[in-house]
């Protein structure tokens, strides 16, 4: 991906591995070498890492075992074993949204991203063992089957991906436009599970969309956090801002998020230049607050933005920051609850880590992570308002804009 910036590293908030998304990545030209340690008197082997002694004697033991006497010589290189320990590493914090991937699946990610995505058009996350759907995305496959944030994937074709990586079924449930895949999902709400085919297809999704509602209303859908979200948002403000609109609904519903710093930007459209829009707390710093710029446009217009459980990461930091500053009202369902930020590390090799490294809280000092924001209008979606095809929320928002 084509770096914005020129500084260093920037943050990124990564709701999920999405299916939409990229990542932003930080190049370093080889991976730290500390050696095989030394062999001690009593036979473990410990390796010196900053200020601490690491037994790796049974590492080694199990190494050589598994050289000596596993079945089939040839399975695996000894470069693969090396991946697998790191993923191991990894995997050991139970942090599933810190993973590594190998040269191949970096590559094979990372292409899948910049070419035109093919598959069902859902954003994931792992929850325990549970590969759990975030957000459907507007007008996709997943969506026009009835997958429902929550759901979870038991199973992809015949597989369980309590059995599978992030990136594993993720591979497996992308595809070329016109195939099907076969997934088994389990509703909290249903006793039973679902089994269906789900035909994939182009994901092209737009940023931003907007439209004018009634009583000059304006109604902006943003649907993601990437490269193009900020120029077209301004876009659309400068637009509305011709016809001089009476109320503004931004609608972060079954948003899974994306860059924080775009986020930043959007707020900066909407609160006064030099706001507190999140507060990063990273281990061993003091905390570092980021500021909304200098091009305020709508700090006056009545505002209400639109979540629901699908609406994490970027999306609630957003929110979060309308809510604190009482800017606006927010509006609709309990959001997914995703408060940690990721930094993304690209390796000589070619091979890849995200790696969770702060926690985000609002400027009033909420976490949300695993809890969520909480509407200050509680409304929620009804059987038959689905049944006939009405958006009770956004309904409810433009009457609401209306009446003030």
């Amino acid at each position: 991906m084509e770096e914005r910036h020129s500084y260093f590293w920037q943050y990124v908030i990564v709701a999920t591995l999405s299916f939409v998304l990229g990542w932003q990545a930080t190049t370093h030209g080889y991976l730290g070498n500390y050696g095989l340690g030394n062999l001690m008197d009593d036979g473990e082997t410990v390796v010196e890492i900053g200020d601490r002694d690491v037994d790796l004697g049974l590492f080694w033991l199990v190494w050589e075992l598994m050289d000596e006497k596993y079945v089939d010589a040839d399975a695996v290189t000894e470069q693969e074993k090396v991946y697998g320990a790191i993923k191991g590493l990894v995997n050991s914090y139970g942090d599933h949204y810190s993973s590594f991937m190998t040269p191949k699946e970096a590559r094979e990610f990372s292409d899948s991203l910049e070419g035109k995505l093919e598959g069902i058009g859902a954003e994931l996350t792992k929850e325990g063992p549970d590969l759990v759907i975030v957000t459907p995305l507007k007008d996709s496959p997943a969506e026009r089957a009835g997958l429902k944030s929550g759901d979870i994937i038991l199973k992809v074709e015949d597989e369980f991906t309590t059995d599978m990586s992030m990136f594993e079924a993720i591979m497996k449930i992308r595809g070329e436009k016109g195939s099907t895949v076969n997934l088994t999902i389990v509703r909290e709400a249903l006793s039973d599970v679902l089994e269906g085919s789900i035909v994939r297809d182009s994901i092209d999704l737009e940023s931003v969309t907007m439209e004018e509602l009634e009583g000059d209303i304006v109604y902006l859908s943003v649907n993601q956090f990437n490269d193009k979200t900020n120029e077209e948002f301004g876009k659309a403000i400068s637009e509305m801002l011709l016809d001089e609109p009476k109320g503004l609904i931004v609608d972060l519903r079954y948003n899974g998020g994306g860059y924080l710093d775009i986020a930043i930007e959007l707020l900066s459209y909407l609160l006064p230049s030099e706001t507190e829009a999140v507060i990063i707390r990273e281990r061993g710093k003091p905390d570092e607050i980021k500021f909304t710029n200098g091009k305020p446009k709508l700090t006056e217009v009545p505002l209400i933005v639109l979540v629901n459980e699908g609406s994490a990461s970027a999306s609630e930091i957003l929110a979060g920051a309308i809510q604190d500053h009482e800017r606006g009202v927010i509006m609709g369902t309990q959001t997914f609850g995703k408060g940690t930020v990721q930094e993304v590390e690209m390796f000589g090799d070619g091979s890849s880590m995200r790696l969770t490294i702060a926690r985000w809280f609002t400027p009033g000092d909420t976490n949300v992570d695993k809890v969520g924001l909480t509407p200050d209008i509680l409304v929620e979606i009804q059987e038959e308002d689905i049944e006939a095809e009405f958006d009770r929320q956004r309904e409810e928002a433009a009457e609401y804009l209306r009446g003030l």
